[in-house]
């Protein structure tokens, strides 16, 4: 008896472990930067845009593009082609209402092997849609976000290029462009994004008034590189999203395949609720809460297969003494003894 009483506990603790353990990757699954905890996203349909980038009118309801920039329905939206003084952009036609968001870009930067190559592509979170100007193919002096994946350096600088760095305009404030706009950088980090062997992709995780969050994919399949993180950034309410590319003596192929927007949702703190702190390490922002709902459900599993497995005990106990008729309980010889056998199975363990 004890020892299928001691199975059928191991079973019950197994199965609650493993359901802890669904629990516990689902809170992990959940996107942590610094402080804040994006505990879902919603896909905003109104500023993203895939293949086949436009419908049966040659327009697409959400977004407009302009100037060079051309659509090839089944891989891009093509900004400049690889010739020299081109200028393309892409905007969306409404504003980012959401306070906080993700927008995952993947674009491509192609040309020829040389050592010569430009300008770069940018993107924009700004008060203004459409205005071409001199600054990666948009106006100077713009209000708002300008992220500029930069491949040509006009002036030197201690870091190499290509190079990802970040300008939150006000409005007056003109792009340095002899210099790289190094001054006004918020934020930045070079990284080899041109002719890449996998798809390009930049990362903006935005959270008002808390931090702009920019990663990169460039080397390897889902293997994301931080770039940089900015705390206590505010944008303009309600920027426009845009995009914006521009050669000059030399030039590059700019590509816009894809753009992805998510409104971000944040975990809302409990009031009330503290944080489980160690002794020996202090406290910890990936502790479990106490009081979780996940530590209450693996106690309910728990306490029932207690329950179940003395129940069963019992019943098997009774039975047994029932048609024992007087014999020696579990022993061989006459009297009815009970021989059992201790059946295990393999388990695969994830």
């Amino acid at each position: 008896m004890l020892s299928r009483f001691l199975s059928v506990f191991s079973i019950v603790v197994v199965v609650s472990g493993f359901l802890l353990g669904l629990v516990r990757a689902a809170e992990e699954d959940k996107l942590r930067i610094g402080n804040e905890t994006i505990d879902r996203t919603v896909q905003l349909r109104t500023h993203s845009i895939y293949a086949p980038y436009i419908d049966q009118d040659l327009q697409n309801r959400w977004w407009d593009f302009g100037a060079d920039a051309y659509v090839n329905t089944n891989k891009h939206i093509r900004l400049t082609q690889n010739r020299p003084s081109q200028m393309g952009w892409l905007w969306s036609r409404l504003a980012l209402t959401a306070s906080n968001f993700v927008i995952e870009v993947e674009f491509k930067i192609s040309g020829e092997s040389g050592h010569l190559f430009g300008d770069g592509l940018a993107m924009w979170l700004t008060k203004e849609r459409t205005a071409e100007g001199p600054v990666f193919g948009n106006k100077d002096n713009f209000d708002g976000l300008g992220i500029f994946m930069d491949t040509y350096a006009n002036g030197r600088h201690s870091y190499p290029f290509p190079r990802i760095t970040a300008m939150l305009g006000d409005g007056k404030t003109s792009y340095d462009v002899g210099d790289d706009g190094d001054a006004q950088s918020i934020g930045g980090c070079s990284a080899n994004f041109r002719r890449t062997n996998v798809a390009t992709k930049l990362k903006v995780t935005y959270v008002r008034d808390k931090f702009l969050d920019v990663k990169i994919q460039h080397k390897a399949w889902d293997d994301w590189s931080d770039c940089f993180h900015v705390k206590n950034l505010t944008l303009p309410p309600n920027p426009f999203l845009g995009f914006s590319a521009m050669t000059g003596d030399v030039s590059d192929a700019h590509d816009i395949i894809t753009v992805t927007t998510y409104s971000a949702i944040l975990v809302q703190p409990e009031p009330g609720k503290k944080k489980k702190t160690s002794i020996f390490s202090g406290p910890r922002a990936s502790d479990e809460e106490e009081g979780s709902w996940f530590s209450l459900l693996f106690k309910l599993f728990l306490f029932a297969g207690l329950c179940a497995g003395g129940y069963y005990g019992y019943q098997e106990y009774k039975r047994r003494q029932r048609y024992a008729g007087g014999g020696n309980f579990g022993m061989g010889g006459g009297g009815g003894g009970f021989n059992g056998g201790m059946y295990s199975g393999n388990k695969r363990s994830f």
